[in-house]
């Protein structure tokens, strides 16, 4: 329901997002972290259906961060916008993690062709479209508050892989998932 301003250093929001938004509602953090913010419209949202939480959102690219921070103006959301290659300049602790990341593997078959209009470095993933995540997953528990979680998108062909590779990797539980995304807990 809001209007978001893209530019071509952004991924133009889905609906398939809604889905990390949903799930993160449902937990009522007080911290959050977006990761992977682009356009933020997943930080935007979550700050203006949780007014009281606070808001951090994150981006490797400036350029994508000038558009989030524009979308966050005009929808009147106060979030803390910077810059940082996923969790590498982040020393505080968060009720939530959300992330969009990169997780398109170039070699699908099923890739539809308007991608070509989005930003690569946005979109697409070595390791099957696994390397992003895989990277926050090393760098999340030690951000996560006591009861933590944390929300990643995902191609539904890769859910069972990041729950497998999250379980040997951390002490996060799989929880649920909706749609594309998957909760993550402590």
């Amino acid at each position: 329901g809001r209007k978001f301003t893209v530019s071509p250093d952004v991924l133009i929001p889905r609906p398939e997002t809604e889905a990390i938004i949903n799930l993160a509602k449902e937990l009522k953090p007080q911290k959050i972290l977006d990761v992977g913010t682009g356009s933020g419209c997943i930080a935007i949202t979550l700050k203006l259906e949780l007014p009281d939480s606070d808001v951090v959102a994150l981006d490797i690219s400036p350029k994508a961060l000038k558009i989030a921070e524009k979308n966050a103006e005009k929808l009147g959301a106060k979030i803390a916008f910077r810059e940082s290659d996923l969790l590498e300049k982040v020393q505080d602790k968060y009720d939530l993690i959300v992330a969009n990341l990169p997780y398109v593997d170039d070699n699908w078959d099923w890739l539809s062709p308007e991608l070509a209009f989005e930003p690569a470095q946005a979109l697409y993933a070595q390791d099957s479209g696994l390397y992003d995540i895989k990277r926050l997953i090393s760098q999340v528990e030690a951000h996560l508050t006591k009861n933590g979680a944390i929300v990643l998108e995902s191609d539904l062909s890769q859910h069972d892989q990041i729950r497998e590779y999250l379980g040997q990797n951390t002490n996060l539980t799989f929880v649920k998932a909706e749609g594309l995304a998957q909760i993550f807990a402590k």
